[in-house]
């Protein structure tokens, strides 16, 4: 293939991240210094993680490429290496164009100036003239809806304001390559179907775009060819649809950077020894239970809280359980083992995953795909009913109808 084909050639690419673990941590600062005081020769252990591997590809001017994969994938650091947000450990990248990037909300935005001062200093971030930031002012501002506050320093804007703006910065500068994580989630659900509207609009325009998300639907409908990524690695591009398709049969497998514990994302003081179901099958409306049991595997950290994302089998996260709302806290132990149990929301037929947090400070460990909990086809309900009674939304509900 031509170069003047290519929007994006790379070969080799691997990143590396070195991860220390403190053998002791410290509440205070005169805990820190009185420990290196009594030790002053003692060090961190440390620990190579890598989080992308050989991964190549190209993509030609003009493709919408989808960037799918589980949690921990690599997929967000691959897309900040193309940014030229961080520097890859090995490999090469050839950029044929100016990229512009919205990899989180307020990327490249700077608090103390306002929304105005911010559209130009992107524009100038991404090579723009003056002139061509000016021409696409007045599109910006309106698709933001932020006009009211444009001499406000964005610092005081709402997150929503705030993911507006950046998105509307991002798509209507003239940049030959896009590359969007998943941020639209911030947004409100008209919010939502106008940015996917607005990256129709840019994907028909012939420019280069990279998108990275977990709707399906989206990658579906906006998506020409699907990137797969698994544990740091390409483990398919191509057709979207095909993609989409390995993506969702990987549910029922268990993930391969989660088989070994110690490639799991997190520092690693305690590791999920086990997780599965609490029975082979679950009514809708069922007490739904997922064991699990933890095992302590270096340094002390005192107290942590356990958390858990309950997905379905397109990868759309549908209820997150935090033991901190309940007042539950984990304690430092050789090991210790529970149980999860919920009974709502009411699931709907088919198969589904439970990924697992251990955190203090920061995450010790996500067990992504940790188990998966599997849905009769038998419904909560007393009567039958057409299949079109159940096929909308995302659950089922629990709900009572009167009428006088």
């Amino acid at each position: 293939m031509s170069t003047d084909e290519l929007a994006i050639s790379v070969r080799g690419l691997g990143k590396n991240y070195s991860i220390s673990h403190q053998a002791q941590r410290h509440s205070t600062m005169a805990e820190a210094v009185l420990a290196r005081l009594r030790h002053p020769f003692t060090s961190d252990e440390r620990e190579t993680f890598t989080a992308l591997h050989d991964v190549a590809f190209d993509v030609r001017r003009g493709e919408v490429v989808g960037i799918i994969g589980r949690n921990g994938a690599g997929k967000s650091t691959l897309l900040k290496i193309l940014s030229r947000i961080t520097e890859p450990t090995t490999g090469r990248i050839d950029l044929f164009g100016r990229v512009g990037s919205l990899l989180e909300v307020g990327t490249g935005f700077h608090p103390e100036l306002t929304g105005r001062e911010n559209i130009f200093l992107n524009g100038a971030i991404l090579g723009m003239s003056k002139p061509e930031i000016r021409r696409q002012f007045d599109a910006i501002v309106d698709f933001a809806g932020v006009e009211q506050f444009l001499d406000t320093p964005v610092k005081r804007y709402s997150s929503g304001m705030y993911v507006r703006l950046a998105f509307a910065v991002a798509a209507h500068l003239q940049s030959e390559i896009l590359i969007v994580d998943e941020v639209l989630a911030v947004g409100d659900a008209q919010f939502q179907a106008k940015c996917l509207g607005k990256m129709k609009d840019v994907a028909g325009g012939g420019r280069t775009v990279l998108f990275v998300s977990h709707n399906m639907q989206a990658i579906s409908v906006l998506c020409s060819r699907g990137l797969l990524m698994s544990a740091g690695k390409v483990e398919y591009l191509g057709d979207a649809d095909e993609a989409i398709q390995k993506y969702l049969h990987s549910f029922a497998q268990p993930s391969a950077g989660d088989a070994h514990a110690n490639r799991r994302p997190g520092t690693g003081e305690y590791r999920f020894e086990l997780a599965e179901p609490t029975q082979r099958i679950f009514a809708p409306d069922d007490r739904k239970g997922v064991r699990f049991k933890v095992t302590h595997r270096r340094g002390r950290v005192g107290r942590m809280y356990l958390s858990a994302y309950l997905s379905d089998s397109r990868g759309t996260e549908i209820s997150q359980f935090d033991s901190r709302l309940i007042g539950l806290w984990a304690e430092d132990a050789d090991s210790f083992e529970g149980t999860l149990e919920f009974t709502h929301p009411w699931l709907r037929p088919g198969s589904y995953l439970v990924d697992l947090f251990i955190c203090a400070n920061g995450v010790i460990d996500h067990f992504a795909g940790a188990c998966g909990i599997d849905i009769s086809a038998v419904l909560p309900y007393p009567c039958s009913a057409s299949a079109d009674a159940v096929q909308y939304g995302v659950t089922l509900g629990d709900f009572h109808w009167a009428v006088k």
